[in-house]
């Protein structure tokens, strides 16, 4: 492969794909160990994806964003955001801006709970001990904070979440 070849590649790739920098420079390399460079001076895949962020084929910025919503959308808490898009090679200031706020975060737990049928979504109360620590488990393997799941375990009622999940937001309003 030579530089037109892998220019090509690169457009290609941006055109079909939202995709983050990091991802964009993984994928380059493992083409570039597949199909072996043909010319003498190495590859500049910085370079490379440095002019197609100049070009705005690629924004980390709007691909944290909205990749941190779609997981929060399902149900994902934010460590979990945080690994995905670390794992997709995000910096950490806008993984820290995709991880949403707390209002966002205790919705992403109400999502998660509704999306797995947990408790108050289930019609009627996990007392069961073993349940109970399956379910914790599981959200916090969704990356949820200990504190929230808690919180949502426990509640009384839906409308009492409803409400706790929308204070924070009353606060910041005031």
């Amino acid at each position: 492969m030579d530089r037109p070849a892998l220019d090509a590649l690169a457009l290609a790739y941006v055109a079909r794909f939202a995709t983050s920098s990091g991802r964009l420079a993984a994928y380059l390399k493992r083409k570039l160990r597949e199909r072996g460079w043909a010319e003498d001076a190495p590859p500049d895949i910085p370079a490379l994806i440095a002019r197609m962020a100049e070009r705005r084929y690629l924004d980390d910025a709007a691909f944290s964003a909205a990749k941190g919503e779609s997981l929060r959308r399902r149900g994902f808490g934010a460590r979990r955001i945080d690994t995905a898009l670390s794992h997709d090679g995000i910096a950490e200031p806008l993984r820290s801006a995709a991880r949403g706020n707390e209002t966002e975060r205790r919705h992403a737990a109400l999502a998660f709970a509704r999306r797995k049928r947990f408790w108050p979504y289930s019609g009627e109360r996990c007392l069961d001990p073993v349940m109970r620590r399956k379910q914790l488990a599981a959200y916090l393997r969704a990356g949820h904070g200990l504190d929230h799941v808690r919180r949502v375990m426990d509640a009384a009622s839906l409308s009492e979440l409803e409400e706790w999940a929308d204070e924070y937001a009353e606060d910041a309003l005031e």
